[in-house]
């Protein structure tokens, strides 16, 4: 009798990667930490900092085993851009396929305890996995298995920041990254800028820490002085705020963004 498949259990975190630990009580609510000190399988996207994750939990609720007992395996790297499974495709190095089955894509094969019946964690680096995240492509590859997915309550820097914004939260566009090169950037601003106006929707927008600067900078640049701009920048940390004002009132504030602190930007024209 086959046995019934575990489930890929969306495990949150926080969004202290970098920066001084927040309790993880503070962010997480009890009982997803309680599912986190059971689970004996990880699929996380950086193995270090999921340890480091793993301890912050073993300290509310000891860890059901060791962390060296844990299987805790890495997400594939994948190209940037827009992904997809494809059913059937041998991993790299993978062994040969039963002549009766197509051989396990490497997400399929991150999903084997699953299909034996026991429950895997998927853990991202902050926030939400599945979210910004490579995570998203394994939990397609659990569905296509029909593997259970969970998503279990914590902190997402992207819908906490549009709920500070007090742009518009009915219609909003998250759009990752935007180019680093100066003139493609620009181009893209007018764009967000231009659809926003349009379409009376909020455009959402990250940058690594250390481009804060460069990123506001582009936006006053670009965008027209009764733009509104909103920044949320360390969520969730002692220090963390969140502001909106128009581009003229930015540019007037001359602010100076942390480089060591995550920033979400948002747009409404």
């Amino acid at each position: 009798m086959t046995p019934a498949p575990g489930r890929l259990l969306l495990m949150p975190n926080a969004l202290d990667l970098g920066a001084a630990e927040v309790p993880l009580t503070d962010v997480l609510p009890g009982g997803v930490i309680t599912q986190a000190s059971r689970l004996l399988h990880w699929v996380v996207e950086d193995a270090r900092s999921a340890r480091a994750f793993l301890n912050r939990v073993n300290r509310i609720t000891p860890l059901a085993q060791t962390l060296q007992e844990t299987l805790i395996s890495e997400l594939p790297r994948t190209p940037k851009g827009p992904q997809r499974v494809i059913p059937g495709k041998a991993a790299k190095g993978s062994g040969p396929a039963r002549p009766d089955a197509p051989m396990p894509t490497p997400w399929e094969q991150l999903l084997l305890p699953a299909v034996a019946g026991a429950d895997i964690g998927l853990l991202s680096e902050a926030g939400l996995p599945g979210v910004a995240d490579p995570g998203a492509l394994l939990v397609a590859a659990a569905h296509d298995l029909g593997i259970p997915v969970v998503a279990l309550s914590g902190p997402s820097a992207i819908t906490l920041a549009i709920a500070a914004s007090g742009l518009n939260g009915q219609s909003f566009v998250f759009h990752g990254y935007l180019q680093t090169d100066v003139n493609p950037r620009r181009a893209r601003l007018r764009e967000l800028e231009a659809t926003s106006r349009r379409l009376q929707q909020t455009q959402v927008f990250i940058e690594t820490p250390y481009r804060n600067a460069v990123m506001l900078e582009a936006c006053l640049e670009v965008l027209q002085p009764t733009t509104r701009l909103a920044i949320s920048c360390g969520l969730t940390l002692a220090e963390g705020w969140s502001l909106c004002r128009t581009a003229a009132q930015w540019k007037a504030a001359k602010v100076d963004l942390p480089d060591r602190v995550p920033a979400v930007f948002s747009l409404l024209g």
